[in-house]
């Protein structure tokens, strides 16, 4: 387990769970981060800089609970092996969405929610190791949406 003050001192947030669990990204080892990697992908021959899902939840419903929203976007990040450097989430009244980001080491996560149209868009860019699909789950069990439309982008090809 990483020490937590350490990772308050990198500006990082450790994940806290209602169990009182704290969780940290893989990505620390000993208190130190691996800053010396350069986290492109190679795959299939193609060298790029990570990839970008645009992801629209339709009939979807909690997306006006912002402590559930952050506890999603946290740990869908961290099963896709993200490392989270920041959460900031705005709630809007009176229709009660919620707007804001992830920030990753690996790049971030985005949510943007309409409740009153049972509506939400994210942004999920990982670059490394991370695998961004990871957070799909996450979001169908959290927000139950009637349908999900997930589209891939590579992004930095030949980089």
């Amino acid at each position: 387990m990483p020490n937590v003050g350490n990772l308050a001192e990198l500006g990082m947030d450790p994940v806290e769970f209602t169990s009182g669990e704290t969780q940290v990204s893989k990505n620390f080892k000993n208190n130190e981060f691996a800053n010396d990697k350069d986290f492109f992908i190679e795959r299939n021959g193609v060298r790029f800089a990570g990839t970008h899902l645009l992801i629209d939840l339709w009939g979807a419903s909690n997306l006006d609970q912002i402590e559930l929203v952050e506890e999603t976007l946290r740990k869908g990040a961290l099963d896709a092996g993200a490392t989270i450097l920041h959460c900031h989430l705005h709630h809007f009244t009176p229709n009660g969405g919620v707007s804001g980001v992830l920030v990753l080491a690996e790049s971030h996560i985005s949510i943007h929610t309409w409740p009153e149209a049972n509506y939400a868009a994210l942004d999920v860019f990982m670059c490394g190791d991370c695998d961004p699909h990871k957070t799909v789950p996450f979001l169908k069990e959290a927000f139950k949406p009637e349908r999900v439309d997930v589209n891939e982008q590579l992004r930095g090809k030949g980089v």
